[in-house]
């Protein structure tokens, strides 16, 4: 590990704020340059692009936040991919990192950033060399086909670099972090267009996009069938809406008092989606990965993970990880017994997946027992009838942090997972991510907007 921590003192990266506290306007400031950043380098193509193979994989777009064809077309995840690792590898001990140390944060944070690195080169050339991002064909078998090729896996290393810088960004100086914000960027864009475009659908010219502008239109031409399912895409959409903005307001409230001033305390609120948000993108970049490497294996002429027909995924592991859209199917009549399996085994993978991924983002992310007792404790808190000991803390924390981590990861792979199988204006899951995302950080907004509209409460909490 130290031949490592040479590379990691030379990484660049975005410089922290001065202040141990950056104030509201600023972290909105911040997080609105990437913001309208992240959309202008999606509307950048990629120079010499002949062929983009990636367009019809709109979902791993969404997942990934990514935009292919265009300069970010490796989006987060070469980021989400660093993390997956390192976690895997942290919680297997194959490689340890004492996450209580600033030293062993620092150590942490810094391999992850050079995996990331890695990661950007060696999915740019996997995605130019193997046939996803190329060059046109009629240049194939000259030396400016192999030059061209070049040209684009620097473009998407640049592109891949920026993303990172952005996500420092946000992480340091906003609210949330980047990978949070350019999923729900990239989903809001999607679910706008796909509830109220009126243009033309590409696959059926004759219905507009928008599922709102199409209902009408398919009420008014007598086509009862359309606007049936687009009532079910709505009506689909807010139930997930609801659902997802319900299991964010569950809360667990552990009260605690101040050691140093009598009668007063707070309410420490654990949340019953303990983990967040980070487990369900971890697992669905997971499958993301997974369906994109198959379409270019299989373009190498290596069906190693399934083949397709078109678009839709019809054998190997990939079609098993491609839930079918149920409400579709059960409206037009055509619902069979494979469907239903294909659906509970993506529900299993989704489940299993979110539970593993909680555990081990909890134990990396500092939000463990005992890294929360050590918190409350710096703060002056403790539980009113226990004593001040950080020992005692921890196992009284352990009773709900561990079962919220277990419950909270299988409910929301559950909730995740019903998601995509139920149908909406865009794929469940991504959609499920994005109401929480938005939640979590009008909290985060909620907050900071409070400490600054009331600076004894800041002093109170002592943060500076």
């Amino acid at each position: 590990m130290s031949l490592i921590d040479p590379f990691i003192n030379y990484l660049p990266e975005v410089g922290a704020p001065s202040q141990r506290r950056l104030s509201f306007k600023e972290k909105l400031k911040w997080t609105g340059i990437v913001l309208v950043l992240f959309f202008i380098l999606g509307l950048i193509p990629l120079f010499g692009l002949g062929q983009n193979a990636l367009q019809q994989f709109e979902f791993l777009s969404l997942i990934l936040g990514a935009e292919f064809g265009s300069i970010i077309s490796l989006g987060i995840g070469p980021i989400v991919t660093a993390s997956i690792v390192l976690q895997l590898l942290n919680g297997s001990g194959i490689v340890k990192f004492d996450l209580t140390t600033h030293e062993g944060k620092r150590r942490f944070q810094g391999i992850q950033k050079l995996l990331s690195l890695f990661f950007v080169l060696f999915e740019a050339c996997i995605y130019v060399f193997l046939g996803g991002l190329a060059p046109d064909n009629a240049l194939a078998g000259t030396g400016l086909f192999f030059q061209i090729e070049l040209l684009l896996v620097f473009q998407l290393f640049v592109g891949g670099v920026l993303i990172i810088f952005m996500d420092e960004i946000v992480s340091k100086w906003g609210f949330g972090s980047g990978i949070s914000l350019f999923i729900a960027a990239g989903v809001a864009k999607q679910i706008f267009i796909t509830a109220l475009s009126p243009l033309p659908s590409p696959s059926n010219p004759g219905i507009a996009t928008g599922a709102i502008p199409a209902l009408f239109q398919a009420l008014s031409q007598g086509d009862p069938t359309t606007a049936f399912l687009k009532i079910g895409t709505i009506a689909a959409t807010l139930f997930v809406f609801g659902i997802a903005v319900y299991i964010q307001a569950m809360k667990v409230e552990i009260p605690l008092s101040f050691g140093r001033v009598r009668g007063h305390g707070i309410r420490w609120p654990l949340s019953f989606a303990y983990a967040n948000v980070l487990p369900v993108i971890l697992v669905s970049a997971l499958l993301a990965n997974i369906q994109l490497w198959a379409r270019l294996l299989q373009n190498w002429g290596h069906p190693w993970l399934g083949t397709f027909s078109g678009n839709a995924p019809i054998t190997g592991l990939v079609a098993w990880t491609n839930p079918p859209n149920l409400l579709d199917k059960i409206i037009k009549g055509s619902l069979t017994v494979g469907d239903i399996g294909v659906s509970l085994f993506f529900i299993l993978i989704m489940v299993v997946g979110c539970v593993v991924f909680s555990i081990f983002w909890v134990q990396t992310s500092g939000m463990d027992a005992r890294s929360q007792a050590k918190q409350m404790m710096a703060s002056g808190l403790q539980i009113p009838g226990f004593r001040r000991d950080p020992r005692v803390m921890e196992r009284l924390l352990a009773r709900y942090i561990g079962p919220l981590t277990v419950m909270g990861g299988a409910a929301i792979g559950f909730l995740a997972s019903i998601a995509d199988v139920s149908g909406s204006l865009t794929r469940g899951t991504a959609l499920m991510l994005t109401v929480m995302i938005i939640y979590r950080l009008y909290e985060d907004i909620a907050k900071h907007h409070l400490y600054d509209m009331h600076p004894m409460m800041r002093k109170f909490m002592e943060i500076n």
